[in-house]
């Protein structure tokens, strides 16, 4: 049996609108048939986005990637057992099947995973400290380089300071946005 740190990511596609739905029967799925050992998380990443609506503002939850749900998984050393964890998945209510060639499944790359954050980073993993020049990795300053002012542990942030057009910029990014130069 395979544990949680050989678990790799996989992408399921869902039927639009419906990834909530997915993920609480891909859950749902999970606990019926005790496959607890084999699916350790199922995620919908979502990112907070502020709207204007009748002059009032509001913050909404907007879905990352609409259609798509991300399931961390192990699957079995034997072709049967795989094929019965593909086949529990992709007849979930909801899921329509897995992202990947000819709707097999194909995990994620580390870096993948990283960009689109779907693991939390501990600040220990991270391994840096104000003052440590970075390179952002995802997002609008994708590629910029800058110095981390300070880190927010508790909050998965850092301040980096970077210089765009001749002036030093502070920016607030995730632990999941910088990699260490």
């Amino acid at each position: 049996m395979k544990n949680k740190d050989q678990a790799q990511w996989y992408v399921v596609h869902t039927y639009s609108g419906q990834e909530s739905t997915a993920e609480e029967n891909l859950r749902n799925m999970v606990e019926n048939n005790n496959l607890q050992d084999s699916i350790f998380d199922i995620k919908v990443p979502v990112s907070d986005e502020v709207v204007e609506k009748n002059g009032k503002r509001k913050v909404v939850q907007r879905k990352k990637f609409p259609g798509y749900v991300f399931v961390k998984m192990t699957f079995g050393d034997d072709e049967t057992k795989e094929k019965h964890l593909w086949f529990m998945v992709s007849s979930t209510r909801g899921v329509t099947g897995f992202v990947g060639p000819g709707g097999r499944p194909l995990p994620l790359r580390d870096d993948e995973v990283k960009r689109m954050g779907l693991e939390v980073i501990e600040f220990e993993d991270l391994n840096i400290k104000v003052g440590d020049e970075v390179r952002v990795i995802s997002g609008a300053l994708e590629n910029f380089d800058g110095r981390i002012e300070s880190i927010s542990a508790e909050r998965q942030k850092v301040k980096v300071v970077i210089s765009m057009f001749g002036r030093d910029t502070p920016v607030e990014l995730d632990f999941s946005q910088v990699e260490k130069l």
